[in-house]
C-alpha cells in the first residue's frame, strides 16, 4: 500500500502550496501538523538539514522543500499536469517560481515590517519586482495559462497572506490602478473553488500576523522551505 504523510504547519503558504498539489491530483495523504516552536523528532528525523516544512514522505522516503515536492508529486502521480509539457514552458515556470521564491517574497515582506525611509526603499524594491509580474500575467487567466499551475501555486503568499499583512500594517503594494492584472489574477486566484477551499481561515491568518506585528523582528516571518 503507497503510504504518504505530509508534514506541515497549518498557516504556511509552502504547506499550503504542497497539499495543493496533491489535492490537484487527487493524492490520498495524512496531514502530520507541525509546532514550528517544539518541532518533532519525525520533523528533524527526514529533513535534518533544514528542519523546516513542508516534508513530503513517500513510502518512506522524504523529500522537502516545497517546489521540489510539487515537481515528485506532478511526476509521481496521474492527473492534471501542474508544470507546463513543452520543455521551454517548463523551463520558464521554474525560472517564474525561482523570481517569486528568492525576489518578490523577501523584499514584500521587508516592505512590510520595515519603517520610515527603510520601509520605502524596500517598497520601491518590491514595485520593481512586481512589475515583471504584473507583465508576465497580462492576458492570462492564471500563470498557468487556464488552469492553475506550478507558478500560481508558488505565487499564493501574493494572492492571499500578504493582503492580508497589507490591511494590517497599512501598506499598499498591490493596487488595482498600479497593478490591474495581477490584482485580476490574485481575485480569481483566491475565489475559484478548489483554491478557496485550501486556504487557512482568514480570521486564523489575521490573528496570527497581529501577534507577529507586535513580536520581534526575527519572530515575524514564516519558515520558508
Amino acid at each position: 500500500m503507497v503510504e504518504v504523510k505530509l508534514l506541515g504547519a497549518w498557516g504556511s503558504p509552502f504547506s499550503r502550496r504542497v497539499e495543493m498539489a496533491l489535492k490537484l491530483k487527487g493524492v490520498e495523504y495524512e496531514y502530520l501538523e507541525e509546532d514550528l516552536n517544539n518541532k518533532s523528532p519525525l520533523l528533524l528525523k527526514y529533513n535534518p538539514i533544514h528542519k523546516k516544512v513542508p516534508v513530503l514522505v513517500h513510502n518512506g522516503k522524504p523529500i522537502a522543500e516545497s517546489l521540489i515536492i510539487i515537481e515528485y508529486i506532478d511526476e509521481v502521480w496521474e492527473g492534471p499536469s501542474i508544470l507546463p509539457q513543452d520543455p521551454y514552458e517548463r523551463a520558464m515556470a521554474r525560472f517564474w517560481v525561482k523570481f517569486l521564491d528568492e525576489k518578490c517574497m523577501p523584499a514584500m515582506w521587508k516592505a512590510f515590517w520595515s519603517t520610515g525611509e527603510e520601509r520605502e526603499k524596500n517598497k520601491d524594491e518590491a514595485i520593481e519586482h512586481l512589475k515583471f509580474l504584473e507583465s508576465e500575467i497580462k492576458g492570462k487567466k492564471f500563470f498557468g495559462g487556464d488552469t492553475i499551475g506550478l507558478v500560481d501555486l508558488a505565487a499564493n503568499f501574493i494572492a492571499y497572506w500578504f493582503r492580508i499583512i497589507s490591511e494590517l500594517v497599512g501598506v499598499e503594494l498591490i493596487t488595482d490602478d498600479k497593478f490591474p492584472n495581477l490584482s485580476k489574477w490574485a481575485d480569481e486566484y483566491i475565489n475559484s473553488s478548489f483554491v478557496k477551499e485550501n486556504l487557512p481561515d482568514k480570521d486564523k491568518i489575521t490573528a496570527f500576523f497581529n501577534a507577529r506585528i507586535r513580536a520581534p523582528d526575527e519572530t515575524k516571518y514564516f519558515p520558508k522551505a
